[in-house]
């Protein structure tokens, strides 16, 4: 049952054991060395000869090129992993940075193969994925196949795999380490982004608006360089899109996505025009808070009591409980994760903000990092990052090419088990007031999860427009897009006060995966018609 809110929750020592993926850092450079080796050797193997390759032959070669890129991957799942719980430790920062200079040299040896592969004439292309032998991976070469309209020549290919390590990835990380290290005072203590954000959920007003206040206060010393790296990125993407001859700068996601441009513009229309929607649910919440106005810190308080913290134990009860409901073999892999050690959730200094589900490699496991604070809010992230975590484990049966899905279908399980867990919650409340409660904070979840990003990605549209047509952004340009776009999806029903202006500088998704934000909703609207089913 839910535990007193002055009480710890259990997720102190919950740690993850990464010793599956590799022993140690040694063990990871060891491995490396290795796959540096077969991957030179596949090259001196395959160059030149992708189109002189019968079925039986090409499938054999897509095995050693599965193997090299499974193990690669896995090192770098373990380096990405260990620095993601302690962004300030500078051994981990080299021990990422190695794996990814290492990482780039590998697929710079490779890189041939799927070039070659996408310049095979049609219908030898063709004779090749008619084959059984290249059931494993047809679907993956097909893909390529779909972006040969996108790619350079070998040599552009290589260089800009080269500069990547020194240019996205390096101010993606930087981006992560500033934010890591951030603090916010409160007056009486030092909180991380997590636990700031957290007390967004409070009951009491004044310390929902005074967690807001902290949260702004706590990023602006940092906000000019964080608008150099954004604008540093925006710039960085417009160059590989304009290289690479897309023609708008969400193009190469919806591509990615396996998804039409027209689709994810309709559901964007569909969802701007549904703002309405949005303005009545905070009109009907701030009667129900009792409020005269409704500000942006008030958006996420609770209605009634439903605001009291569910220890670590109680959490993981409910989560198996539900996907074990569902489906015996979702319950059974979703027990492995807390048996095995496979989460990470305490709290801790320096540790990467939010939550997510790594999927690693098929000759692997997933690891799913949160940082829990007891909220009910966070039982819902444990059992959406779970159910990122069932999918990627049953995945692992594809192969390392298909493992992966598009994000458009990757929230879906996700999304799906959080309405699980939900319908569970909701079930074992006998208090109407909370019920209400509940109720009332899945419809918070619900918007954020449409029509916040869907926000987000107008903000996100507004920015990379006008990076392209105006150049550099200044800060005050880039808060100015951010509270038009939000104060759009509002309808009038909430106050944006001035300090909510440089809330856009924290969202890692804005940078390390441009256009990522608009497969959240996809993903939502499709699980509540799958699940109304």
């Amino acid at each position: 049952m839910p535990v007193p809110k002055a009480t710890v929750t259990g997720a102190e020592a919950v740690q993850w054991d990464l010793s599956h993926l590799h022993p140690g850092p040694e063990s990871v450079r060891d491995a490396l060395r290795e796959i540096e080796a077969d991957s030179e050797e596949f090259s001196s193997a395959y160059r030149g000869r992708v189109d002189a390759l019968v079925p039986d032959e090409f499938a054999r070669a897509m095995e050693l090129l599965g193997s090299i890129q499974d193990r690669a991957g896995r090192a770098h799942a373990f380096a990405y992993l260990d620095w993601s719980t302690d962004t300030a430790d500078a051994k981990r920062g080299a021990l990422l940075q190695a794996v990814r200079e290492a990482y780039t040299g590998i697929v710079r040896r490779i890189l041939f193969f799927e070039l070659e592969w996408t310049h095979l004439a049609e219908e030898r292309a063709q004779e090749v994925l008619d084959s059984d032998t290249i059931a494993p991976y047809r679907h993956y070469l097909e893909l390529l196949r779909l972006q040969r309209d996108h790619l350079l020549s070998e040599p552009e290919e290589t260089l800009l795999v080269e500069k990547s390590l020194t240019g996205a990835q390096a101010w993606t990380r930087f981006f992560d380490e500033t934010v890591g290290t951030l603090r916010f005072g409160t007056g009486e203590e030092d909180l991380t982004q997590q636990q700031i954000l957290a007390r967004l959920h409070d009951p009491d007003r004044e310390i929902r608006r005074s967690a807001a206040l902290a949260f702004t206060a706590g990023l602006s010393p940092e906000i000019r360089t964080l608008t150099f790296v954004f604008n540093t990125l925006l710039a960085d993407k417009y160059s590989d899109d304009r290289l690479r001859r897309y023609e708008n700068w969400l193009a190469a996601r919806n591509l990615s996505n396996e998804v039409a441009n027209e689709t994810v513009d309709r559901l964007i229309a569909t969802v701007e025009g549904g703002y309405g929607l949005v303005g009545r649910f905070y009109r009907l919440k701030r009667r129900l808070l009792g409020l005269e106005e409704l500000m942006d810190y008030d958006r996420y308080a609770p209605v009634g009591e439903a605001s009291t913290h569910y220890g670590w134990e109680d959490a993981r009860r409910v989560v198996e409980a539900s996907y074990g409901d569902f489906h015996p073999e979702m319950g059974r892999i979703a027990k492995r994760f807390f048996e095995e050690r496979w989460i990470d959730a305490a709290l801790a200094p320096g540790k990467r903000s939010g939550a997510f589900s790594h999927g690693t490699v098929p000759s692997a496991h997933p690891y799913v990092l949160l940082n829990y604070t007891g909220r009910i809010r966070d039982v819902q992230t444990l059992a959406h990052e779970l159910g990122h975590g069932i999918h990627q484990t049953l995945s692992r049966a594809q192969g390392v090419f298909h493992a992966d899905t598009p994000l458009t279908t990757a929230e879906t399980a996700s999304v799906f088990g959080e309405m699980l867990v939900f319908q569970r919650l909701l079930s074992e409340e006998e208090d109407d007031r909370n019920r209400l409660a509940m109720i009332v904070g899945k419809l918070d979840d619900t918007v954020a999860t449409v029509f916040r990003q869907v926000a987000m990605n107008r903000f996100e549209d507004r920015v990379h427009r006008a990076r392209r047509e105006e150049g550099e952004l200044t800060s005050e340009e880039l808060s100015g897009h951010w509270m038009e776009t939000q104060r759009a999806m509002f309808d009038g029903a909430v106050t944006l006060g001035d300090h909510y202006a440089s809330w856009w500088a924290y969202i890692p998704h804005f940078l390390h995966t441009p256009g990522y934000v608009y497969a959240y909703a996809f993903g939502e609207l499709l699980v509540l018609a799958l699940y109304r089913k």
